[in-house]
């Protein structure tokens, strides 16, 4: 639950009110504010605003041009929070929802109204915000709204995204051999195209809001320390030079827990020595992270300089990221990762068409499931409980601390047991 109130905050005779955004999510509360349009005096608002039934006319008046101004803020704010991700909300948030507010965007007039077509629109409108990877997994998304047109024999406007909508395309998506969860992507990212349009003056659906999505809790596959020392301990002889060099990236990846896209471009010249709090040299790693456009400075794990020293300082040579999920498949495979997991692996699936590859659910054996994400959840969830969730949080890059646990599978009970440590 959410709720908004007003507070009069200046010591001048006449200000703008303040708007406070209380809710509580994940038994934790925030308070956001915010500063309205609406100016009042400060004998209005603590004197005559709560009156009930003056009999001054214009006190009376006053009263209901007011009320009604703060309903409709409250009513725009509430409608937004209830349409976004809790995690998503911050004051950054409240302030643009404001502004919103008081700069509506205008109506559509020339922006098209049937769904595909709008997916183009709003790619080329964002192509400039949004990183590579994320453009590519919403391509994908049209690619798959596009063959369900085909299927059914119709265009879809942006107005037919309705609970309707959603329930025929996740039977089509499940006859085509897609999971509960990649499905569940797909209709999050239709919404979002839909959102967008919204915001720029076209109508939707009703429902749109109201589109609830089901996904499944999957076993979060990482690499245990003991498993990596396992991995690190492979001779030459059973690896050649290119299994070498994707598994110190992928050892490199363990304790940094950075994404592909940031670690394969690591170099000697990123590094540079800091005295700590002790006065000693430590060796500090500085980049820009490449989905998030945010400049990290992390420290350097010892199992990471080790790779540094017989290395001469340099850092392993980078490959393509297709290249490196086939290498580190086959380095677990020779360190005999083969602890029998049920989770989902991309396959060839049967009659497919243009779409061959599906995330097909069953049990695997932990090295086919291996991919260049492993790394980036092995430090997370190695060092969760270790170290700080805050310096955990930084390293990585969440945004926030729950986004960190949520990421790791975290519940609230493993929580509670993490703190009987401190009881």
């Amino acid at each position: 639950m959410a709720a908004v109130n007003y507070l009069y905050r200046s010591k001048k005779e006449k200000a703008f009110l303040n708007l406070r955004l209380l809710f509580t999510h994940n038994h934790t509360d925030f308070v956001y504010g915010a500063k309205t349009k609406l100016e009042v005096s400060k004998l209005y608002w603590e004197k005559y605003h709560t009156q009930k039934s003056p009999k001054d006319i214009d006190i009376k008046n006053q009263q209901i041009e007011v009320n009604t101004e703060l309903n409709k803020i409250e009513n725009h704010i509430l409608e937004a929070f209830h349409s976004t991700a809790p995690e998503k909300i911050d004051k950054a948030w409240l302030a643009n929802q404001i502004d919103l507010y008081y700069n509506p965007p205008e109506k559509a007039k020339d922006l098209p109204t049937d769904l595909l077509s709008y997916f183009d629109f709003y790619l080329d409108a964002r192509k400039n915000e949004l990183a590579q990877q994320t453009l590519k997994n919403y391509k994908v998304v049209r690619k798959l709204v596009e063959k369900y047109e085909e299927e059914i024999d119709r265009n879809i406007k942006i107005i037919d995204v309705d609970s309707t909508f959603k329930t025929r395309f996740e039977s089509f998506c499940l006859e085509k051999g897609y999971s509960v969860n990649t499905i569940a992507r797909c209709v999050h990212t239709v919404k979002s195209v839909c959102k967008h349009a919204m915001y720029n003056g076209i109508e939707v659906s009703p429902q749109l809001d109201r589109i609830k999505l089901k996904e499944v809790k999957v076993d979060k596959i990482y690499l245990t320390l003991e498993e990596i020392e396992t991995i690190k301990k492979l001779t030459k002889k059973k690896l050649t030079d290119s299994l070498i060099n994707a598994r110190d990236w992928l050892i490199i990846s363990c304790f940094t827990g950075q994404r592909i896209s940031d670690f394969m471009r690591f170099k000697k010249s990123m590094i540079r020595y800091e005295k700590n709090s002790k006065g000693e040299l430590k060796p500090l790693l500085e980049f820009t992270q490449k989905k998030t456009g945010k400049i990290m400075t992390i420290p350097l794990h010892p199992e990471v300089l080790k790779i540094l020293n017989k290395r001469k300082g340099n850092f392993p040579r980078p490959i393509s990221s297709q290249k490196y999920n086939v290498y580190i498949k086959k380095v677990c495979a020779k360190a005999e990762i083969n602890t029998k997991i049920k989770s989902s692996k991309l396959s060839k699936f049967e009659d497919s068409g243009k779409f061959p590859y599906r995330k097909i659910e069953g049990e695997y054996e932990k090295w086919e499931l291996v991919t260049s994400h492993i790394g980036r959840r092995s430090f997370a969830t190695n060092f969760y409980g270790e170290y700080p969730t805050s310096y955990l949080t930084y390293m990585t890059g969440h945004k926030t601390e729950q986004m960190f646990l949520n990421y790791i599978g975290k519940s609230n009970k493993d929580i509670a047991l993490e703190l009987t440590k401190y009881f």
